[in-house]
């Protein structure tokens, strides 16, 4: 049976990890529900376990979100990128989410780096593109939707060729596409309300620290179905 292999990059926070389930499990939730028969989820924890998995046996790629930033250039993340760049010369379709969207844009020759701009996190509004509104993956969205975020780092430099899908006022590059199967997005289409009021609650300090009000960002918190639907319609690409 083709594995749909899960990336692990990071751990959650410890109150999110006992209450909801550690990133890969938020994932999970998402997307066991939608699994074509032909598919069985499998994970691999990159920061633990250096030997990556062989990529004839993979039928597709998501790369989760962690709390490790991608310009530290630590050894377990620098050694991912080879590998990802022979995952998209096979045209293995991949999905990169936070740290996973920024690992990618920098494995494909573009720049991730801190955001000049500060943290953002809650719920914000995210526009399409007009290529995005194009797009087989995003084409389905409207053209503004709700997304998750909590990210300090972002792509600063889309690589050379790569299709911007998705921009909002804090960040020019919500979404990105690398192939005809290769995408990643800075915001958490596997986080639900009570896990982005969470990463907030613990962001507290850092958010007031910046002039926002962990308090306001908490109350402002919806659900975001559309973006959660990328997750499912990805699968149809595997």
């Amino acid at each position: 049976m083709a594995s749909l292999l899960i990336v692990k990059t990071g751990d959650a926070f410890p109150e999110v990890v006992d209450q909801h389930g550690d990133f890969e499990t938020l994932f999970v939730n998402q997307l066991s529900s939608s699994l074509p028969a032909h598919l069985d989820l499998q994970v691999w924890d990159a920061q633990r376990y250096s030997e990556a998995p062989e990529l004839e046996s993979l039928a597709g790629i998501v790369i989760t979100g962690s709390h490790s930033m991608v310009s530290h250039a630590e050894p377990w993340s620098e050694a991912l990128k080879p590998w990802l760049q022979a995952a998209l010369a096979n045209d293995i379709p991949m999905l990169g989410v936070c740290y996973g969207h920024q690992l990618m844009a920098a494995a494909f020759g573009g720049v991730s780096d801190y955001h000049p701009a500060g943290r953002e996190s809650g719920t914000r509004t995210v526009r399409l593109t007009q290529a995005g509104q194009q797009d087989p993956l995003f084409s389905q969205l409207p053209e503004s939707f709700a997304a998750h975020l909590s990210h300090a780092q972002s792509v600063m430099q889309a690589p050379h060729g790569t299709t911007v899908l998705a921009h909002n006022s804090h960040d020019a590059h919500q979404a990105l596409r690398y192939g005809p199967r290769q995408w990643s997005v800075q915001f958490h289409p596997e986080f639900n309300v009570p896990v982005m009021r969470a990463y907030i609650e613990r962001q507290g300090a850092a958010l007031r620290d910046q002039g926002e009000d962990p308090i306001t960002l908490s109350a402002e918190v919806t659900d975001s179905p559309e973006a959660t639907s990328l997750l499912q319609r990805f699968l149809t690409f595997v």
